[in-house]
């Protein structure tokens, strides 16, 4: 009996050797992320980037830029093999850009764009911040900047001459961070964030109050260049992102992340987006 448990050791730490030696053999993988989610929160970053490699059995680096466009450009140029976008910067390359996968969180793969104030703010809606200074998360943000850029234009305003002034953080918890601080008195942030933060960092947040709530639209999703969404790499995240909820560890990653799963999506998802889009540019 124990030469046989021996020798089942010895043939699993086999196996376990060859698949770590196929995956270093595999060209490594580049995945984009933006702010998208809590993107300050290294433990986080790297529990998702092993499980993902052990999914796929290759290597992933994870690439991080400040702005959307900085990796939607790395995407569309080939320097990342997929990025987690929004759907904004999405729907503006749709014709070189196709779906690999979008979250789900909260049952659904949908999230809304919050417009917050200070806790004993007393505004009520957009309507009363008029003349305020107010934070944007990225200018190619549908939830922390197309959507209140478009509630204003149906309003006949602009926010260049709504608010006083507004200033773009580059992250959405540098939006709640902002307001709950005073440096401004509104800010557009990703509802998902938000109520993320709420659970990590419920002192932050209750110095904010959400006032308003948009639509409820496409998440951010996981995208890939259309030419190269059907090639075994992309494939291979693919199957790792859909396959989380399988494992202990995939489920621990996605915990972490306070998402449910992932799962497939056509772009009718985006649909709302893209209306507030053509809103924006009437």
């Amino acid at each position: 009996m124990e030469h046989l448990i021996k020798r089942r050791t010895l043939v699993q730490a086999g196996i376990a050797a060859l698949v770590m030696g196929q995956a270093r053999a595999q060209p490594v993988f580049r995945l984009g992320l933006t702010p998208v989610f809590l993107d300050n929160d290294a433990v986080v970053i790297d529990g998702l980037r092993r499980v993902l490699s052990r999914g796929m059995g290759r290597e992933i680096e994870l690439v991080q830029r400040r702005t959307y466009q900085e990796i939607t450009g790395l995407l569309l140029e080939r320097g990342v093999d997929a990025a987690w976008l929004c759907g904004y910067p999405f729907l503006q390359h749709a014709d070189l850009l196709d779906l690999v996968a979008v979250p789900v969180w909260r049952g659904g793969p949908r999230y809304q764009s919050y417009l917050i104030v200070a806790a004993e703010d007393p505004a009520a809606g957009l309507a009363d911040l008029r003349g305020g200074t107010h934070a944007f998360s990225d200018p190619d943000s549908n939830s922390g900047y197309l959507v209140t850029a478009t509630d204003l234009r149906r309003m006949g305003e602009r926010a260049e001459t709504f608010f006083s002034r507004s200033i773009f953080t580059f992250g959405h918890r540098n939006v709640v961070r902002a307001v709950a601080d005073g440096l401004v008195r509104s800010g557009s942030v990703d509802g998902y964030v938000w109520e993320a933060l709420a659970e990590i960092e419920p002192d932050l947040t209750a110095r904010t109050q959400v006032i308003a709530r948009s639509e409820w639209l496409g998440f951010p999703p996981v995208c890939a260049r259309r030419d190269s969404v059907g090639a075994e790499p992309v494939q291979g995240l693919q199957r790792a992102l859909m396959g989380l909820e399988a494992t202990e560890e995939g489920r621990r990653a996605l915990a972490s992340l306070q998402l449910d799963g992932f799962q497939r999506a056509t772009p009718d998802l985006f649909d709302g987006i893209a209306d507030r889009m053509r809103d924006l540019e009437e």
